[in-house]
């Protein structure tokens, strides 16, 4: 299998990107340096933040920051294109277009699974930003595999961006029980199927098996395809 190299633009939050990049590392086998996956790493911290140009229908000012990223993966030589950031995929289409390398969408690659394990007619409940869940790629998707989208409430919603925003992003500890207390509501008070982590700093909550077995991690997802994209297999767990 042709080894290929992988470009990531990250910094959307910087935590997560390392993350994305520890969980490459670590689930690539490989038993030494020269079998891992050859990356070009754009930590672009600086780029606007897309909850707020999403809801301030401002778009072009994320595009135009993240055309540079592109431009500079494409003289990198890179592949394959992974951006661990659910909300900037609501810009997936015009990213896309701006380049000839192959962006990975996260958002299909990660509906796709759900499909596959849960299947049609399935009530899938979403953890994201408000600019996520506004940007309506989720509830897009879904329809694409005759599945519904639940979105939560305005109060559960709010403690969700306070997580994200006031915790995580700021690097201070959350406590697992509170993220899992929401995700434990949708799944029994809310009668999903499964609930889609579709924030990368979400993702960077542990959570207990009994109720990870009902998520699909968005980023997990992400990671998953960059490796097999980059000619290289997963580790055996």
């Amino acid at each position: 299998m042709e080894l290929k190299s992988l470009g990531v633009i990250g910094g959307m939050g910087p935590k997560a990107t390392s993350v994305f990049v520890d969980q490459i590392i670590e689930n690539t086998a490989a038993d030494r340096d020269q079998e891992h996956i050859d990356m070009v790493i754009l930590n672009h911290a600086t780029l606007p933040d897309r909850t707020s140009v999403i809801l301030g229908n401002r778009g072009e000012v994320f595009l135009e920051a993240v055309a540079k990223d592109l431009k500079l993966l494409e003289m990198a030589g890179v592949a394959n294109i992974a951006i661990p950031c659910n909300t900037s995929h609501y810009f997936y289409n015009e990213m896309q277009q701006m380049t000839h390398i192959n962006i990975i969408n996260m958002v299909d690659e990660t509906l796709g699974e759900i499909y596959s394990t849960f299947g049609e007619h399935c009530k899938v409940g979403i953890l994201a930003t408000n600019g996520t869940v506004s940007s309506g790629v989720y509830k897009k998707g879904c329809s694409k595999y005759n599945m519904e989208l639940h979105v939560p409430n305005e109060v559960v919603q709010e403690h969700v961006m306070d997580i994200i925003y006031n915790k995580v992003k700021r690097n201070l500890p959350v406590e697992p029980t509170e993220f899992e207390g929401i995700i434990n509501g949708l799944l029994v008070n809310d009668n999903c199927n499964c609930v889609i982590i579709a924030c990368t700093e979400l993702s960077l909550i542990p959570l207990r098996d009994d109720i990870s077995q009902y998520c699909v991690d968005a980023m997990a997802v992400l990671v998953k395809k960059s490796i097999e994209l980059s000619g290289k297999h997963l580790t055996e767990r």
